[in-house]
């Protein structure tokens, strides 16, 4: 039997932080919009990353929906930590990187968000982090859901 929180088919996103001119990209499956006026949007990040350690030096990030292509992303991106891998040289080596709205992002994701940083909250394992969203665009309807990871075993 799954667990409660494994049940919920919720889509799976990159959060692309930045360090300078440096990007970092992680797996997000803790996202959910929580306001309609201005939009807003809570993420959860994992405590001791290199996405955290970006946030905290930064006042933006861009949210990536992932398409169900890039589902071949998401071990190098959710399961290596930024400060012992370089996601950047990997992904712009294998050609999955692009440029939108002057941001380094992922090529072929399904919708990129911008976000501006409002506040964060120490949340156990995690750090709650509530944005607001300044600019969208919307590439593809197609998402890469949760539960694809689960039947592709990289989710247990």
């Amino acid at each position: 039997m799954k667990r409660p929180w494994n049940i919920i088919d919720t889509p799976v996103y990159s959060l692309a932080t930045y360090d300078g001119d440096s990007v970092n990209m992680n797996i997000c499956t803790y996202v959910t919009a929580v306001s309609m006026q201005p939009k807003l949007y809570a993420v959860a990040v994992y405590q001791n990353t290199k996405t955290l350690s970006n946030l905290h030096a930064s006042s933006h990030a861009v949210l990536q929906l992932l398409h169900p292509d890039q589902i071949s992303l998401v071990k190098r991106l959710g399961k290596r930590s930024g400060f012992d891998f370089n996601k950047e040289h990997w992904l712009q080596k294998n050609g999955w990187m692009n440029n939108w709205d002057g941001h380094k992002v992922l090529n072929g994701c399904a919708a990129c968000i911008l976000l501006q940083k409002n506040t964060s909250l120490v949340t156990g394992d995690h750090e709650l982090f509530i944005f607001e969203a300044i600019r969208f665009k919307t590439f593809s309807e197609e998402v890469l859901p949760f539960q694809e990871l689960i039947t592709q075993k990289i989710i247990l």
